[in-house]
């Protein structure tokens, strides 16, 4: 393959027209507010990513110092993105959902916390530099929030939506 050429990050689905899929992904993307469904289909594909490394992790003989070593990996970067809590295990990434995954977005992360009405203004702010994580502007909505930044997302200072007075700021906030 040449240098530069852009390989796809995400699987399509094997038949394309199964109403009961597309009615569940066009109910995802309105909850979530994804731009089209090639975020979602991304997002799966992370989600299948982790599975089959935990399928893989789970296959290896578990008294192996290097297969511990891996695991303990895996699990710490999950849980540190919150997709997995801090008592759960290895077997449990097997029965995480699409849901768990599209939670840890930064877009879902500034509506669920009040930044924004809708999950499609929130996906606004941000493409827009109006939100920040901590000192640092993040202009893509699909950035993975690590649970210690959590905390750390709200309206950058210099923005006009950072007056609580301006017409576009969330209810209550």
């Amino acid at each position: 393959m040449p240098i530069g050429t852009k390989t796809k990050q995400y699987e399509t689905p094997n038949h394309p027209y199964q109403g009961e899929r597309i009615a569940s992904e066009h109910s995802l993307l309105d909850r979530y507010g994804l731009r089209n469904k090639e975020e979602l289909w991304r997002a799966q594909s992370e989600l299948r990513s982790y599975r089959r490394e935990a399928r893989d992790l789970l296959a290896q003989p578990q008294d192996e110092a290097a297969v511990i070593r891996r695991t303990d990996e895996f699990l710490g970067r999950l849980k540190r993105v919150g997709v997995l809590d801090e008592t759960d295990e290895l077997g449990d990434v097997l029965s995480l959902e699409i849901e768990d995954v599209l939670e840890r977005r930064l877009q879902t992360v500034a509506y669920r916390k009040g930044l924004a009405n809708t999950p499609q203004q929130a996906r606004q702010f941000i493409t827009h530099g109006h939100v920040v994580i901590g000192e640092q502007r993040h202009r893509v909505p699909s950035y993975v929030v690590d649970v210690d930044e959590e905390d750390l997302v709200a309206f950058d200072e210099n923005s006009p939506l950072a007056d609580e007075l301006h017409p576009e700021r969330a209810e209550g906030q």
